[in-house]
């Protein structure tokens, strides 16, 4: 297990990309190499990447592995051959102290659960948007339609912030929405829906 935490202090998802040919744009965006990707779609934090296209997510071992077909430890042996990572190699990370550290990664989860939950309301509100359309002017209007027309434009807004932000600008947005119990809200907008399930049961 030393292994594992060894490699995840020292080396960045962002480093591992960039050793292995990808080519890092504006605000560590990269196309993802897990998918059909022809615009990036993936942020690579720190710790942790996530791809707003197909959802893929992890930290720097996961990344290895999937990128090269490895078992975990297999790309963990990979990436301290690679990067020339030894057992007493002190970890860059062990700078910080241990609450300081604990924080940051909740801060990190926070971080992921809001973007998942952000690009799956937008998902939510552009198929509403199309679906419940008025047939005509004389109709009366779909309460789903009503909240894709009024909630799109920030969302989408959200979802691109979120996605170009750095991460503590991140960290400052969850935080907002955490004080302004629009987080909660949030929840509630991208989960399970009736409205959702109706049309579902339909089709």
């Amino acid at each position: 297990m030393r292994l594992f935490e060894t490699i995840k202090e020292t080396v960045t998802v962002g480093q591992a990309a960039e050793y292995y040919g990808m080519k890092i744009g504006r605000n560590n965006m990269i196309c993802c190499p897990f998918h059909n990707d022809h615009h990036p779609s993936m942020k690579l934090n720190t710790t942790y990447y996530y791809c707003f296209g197909c959802g893929a997510t992890g930290d720097v071992i996961q990344f290895v592995a999937n990128l090269f077909g490895l078992s975990n430890y297999e790309a963990a042996k990979k990436i301290a051959v690679d990067f020339g990572i030894t057992p007493d190699k002190p970890p860059v990370i062990a700078a910080l102290k241990k609450p300081e550290y604990m924080e940051n990664k909740n801060r990190q989860k926070d971080l992921r659960e809001c973007q998942k939950m952000v690009c799956e309301y937008l998902h939510r509100l552009e198929k509403w948007k199309v679906l419940y359309v008025p047939g005509s002017p004389d109709l009366p209007m779909d309460e789903r339609f009503e909240e894709a027309c009024e909630n799109l434009s920030y969302i989408e807004y959200l979802a691109d912030y979120l996605t170009f932000a750095d991460e503590e600008e991140g960290f400052e947005v969850v935080k907002s929405m955490k004080e302004t119990g629009y987080l909660e809200d949030l929840k509630y907008l991208s989960g399970p829906r009736d409205e959702e399930d109706t049309y579902e049961e339909a089709a």
